[in-house]
């Protein structure tokens, strides 16, 4: 395994949908380590080890992100960022031993979202890749309102509707509920719910998360018969 790339295996994911990523890096060691490290994390990942082969995998299958290193046989990942951006927005984070300045002002003026410099530590790499998405999301998701399964939760008012019926919560209950709901189908891990809806510099137990699962199913799951809050064992929660 390569010194530069320490894994915190936390936990894996069964039979729901994830976000992808393709990884294109033409270092196998390195895009295998990666690839197992995301997919701990519960992302669905793919490797290609050839620029050109990286390209039209892009071209053919929709991604969430593409971590693109810059030296690649068959076409280089400048080269790939310019092409991809004509088409599409497709989050990018170009991965590079080269440090340089103009190499990165070069690659984020080509498009890329963010730029990382190996040697890296995987912490690092997903704070990276949640920043991108969560900004990802916010450009493209401009909503004031999100319904799953008759249930309407609305930014804008602060109010949450169950088949036409207003269903009181607390601020930090309308929170949780807001960022799962936002969120779907990805599962979230209780430290990352923590993060989103209390903060980085909350210093309390993560068990706060289930409480507030179970005060969100009792006013919604068990009184309308539904079942939208999903808890994936040994991962975290999700509504779907």
């Amino acid at each position: 395994m390569n010194k530069w790339i320490h894994i915190s295996k936390r936990y894996s994911i069964g039979v729901i949908e994830m976000q992808k990523i393709l990884i294109v890096e033409d270092e196998k060691k390195i895009a295998r380590v990666v690839k197992i490290a995301l997919e701990h994390e519960g992302y669905q990942v793919e490797v290609e080890n050839d620029g050109m082969a990286g390209y039209e995998h892009i071209l053919r299958e929709e991604f969430d992100l593409i971590l693109l290193d810059i030296m690649l046989p068959g076409m280089n990942g400048m080269e790939i960022c310019r092409k991809v951006r004509k088409n599409s927005d497709v989050p990018i984070i170009m991965l590079s031993a080269r440090d340089q300045t103009m190499d990165k002002v070069m690659g984020l003026d080509l498009g890329a979202n963010d730029y990382i410099t190996k040697p890296f530590a995987i912490p690092e790499l997903y704070a990276r890749i949640r920043n991108v998405m969560r900004n990802t999301v916010k450009e493209e998701k401009d909503e004031s309102t999100y319904e799953i399964h008759g249930v309407i939760l609305n930014t804008m008012t602060y109010e949450v509707q169950v088949n036409g019926n207003l269903v009181e919560l607390t601020a930090k209950e309308f929170e949780l509920l807001k960022t799962l709901m936002a969120n779907t189908p990805m599962v979230l891990s209780r430290d990352r719910i923590v993060e989103l809806v209390w903060g980085y510099d909350y210093l309390g137990d993560t068990n706060v998360v289930d409480v507030y699962i179970r005060h969100l199913r009792k006013k919604i799951d068990d009184k309308y018969e539904i079942k939208l809050i999903h808890t994936i064992r040994g991962v975290g929660y999700c509504v779907r």
